[in-house]
Protein backbone atom coordinates (compact mmCIF):
# COMPACT_ATOMS: atom_id res chain seq x y z
CA UNK A 1 0.00 0.00 0.00
CA UNK A 2 1.39 3.38 -1.01
CA UNK A 3 1.66 6.38 1.27
CA UNK A 4 -0.67 9.23 0.45
CA UNK A 5 2.16 11.55 -0.58
CA UNK A 6 3.17 9.01 -3.28
CA UNK A 7 -0.14 9.40 -5.13
CA UNK A 8 -0.40 11.91 -8.00
CA UNK A 9 -1.91 15.36 -7.42
CA UNK A 10 -4.95 14.32 -9.47
CA UNK A 11 -6.51 11.06 -8.34
CA UNK A 12 -8.78 8.67 -10.17
CA UNK A 13 -11.40 6.26 -8.85
CA UNK A 14 -8.86 3.43 -8.62
CA UNK A 15 -6.68 5.61 -6.37
CA UNK A 16 -9.67 6.33 -4.11
CA UNK A 17 -10.42 2.62 -3.97
CA UNK A 18 -6.83 1.80 -3.02
CA UNK A 19 -6.48 4.59 -0.44
CA UNK A 20 -9.69 3.67 1.38
CA UNK A 21 -9.38 -0.09 0.93
CA UNK A 22 -12.89 -0.37 -0.50
CA UNK A 23 -14.32 -2.19 -3.49
CA UNK A 24 -14.71 -0.82 -6.98
CA UNK A 25 -18.47 -0.38 -6.66
CA UNK A 26 -18.15 1.43 -3.34
CA UNK A 27 -15.51 3.78 -4.75
CA UNK A 28 -17.76 4.74 -7.67
CA UNK A 29 -20.70 5.21 -5.29
CA UNK A 30 -18.58 7.47 -3.09
CA UNK A 31 -17.43 9.56 -6.05
CA UNK A 32 -21.05 9.82 -7.28
CA UNK A 33 -22.26 10.90 -3.82
CA UNK A 34 -21.00 14.48 -4.37
CA UNK A 35 -19.36 14.54 -0.95
CA UNK A 36 -16.32 16.14 -2.60
CA UNK A 37 -15.72 17.87 -5.92
CA UNK A 38 -14.92 15.70 -8.94
CA UNK A 39 -14.26 16.52 -12.59
CA UNK A 40 -15.32 14.31 -15.46
CA UNK A 41 -12.88 14.25 -18.39
CA UNK A 42 -14.54 12.23 -21.09
CA UNK A 43 -15.49 9.03 -19.28
CA UNK A 44 -12.77 9.44 -16.65
CA UNK A 45 -13.41 10.88 -13.21
CA UNK A 46 -10.66 13.00 -11.66
CA UNK A 47 -10.35 14.24 -8.08
CA UNK A 48 -7.79 16.73 -6.80
CA UNK A 49 -5.79 14.99 -4.08
CA UNK A 50 -5.94 18.09 -1.87
CA UNK A 51 -9.76 18.14 -2.08
CA UNK A 52 -10.00 14.43 -1.32
CA UNK A 53 -7.57 14.66 1.60
CA UNK A 54 -9.48 17.59 3.05
CA UNK A 55 -12.69 15.55 2.84
CA UNK A 56 -10.92 12.51 4.28
CA UNK A 57 -9.55 14.52 7.20
CA UNK A 58 -13.01 15.86 8.00
CA UNK A 59 -14.69 12.47 7.68
CA UNK A 60 -12.08 10.17 9.22
CA UNK A 61 -10.93 10.48 12.83
CA UNK A 62 -7.75 8.46 12.15
CA UNK A 63 -4.61 9.34 10.20
CA UNK A 64 -4.28 7.03 7.19
CA UNK A 65 -0.75 6.41 5.86
CA UNK A 66 0.48 9.92 6.80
Amino acid sequence: MRKLNNYPEVLNVNDIQEILGIGRRQSYELVASNQFHTVKVGKRIKILKSVFLQWLGEETPINIHD
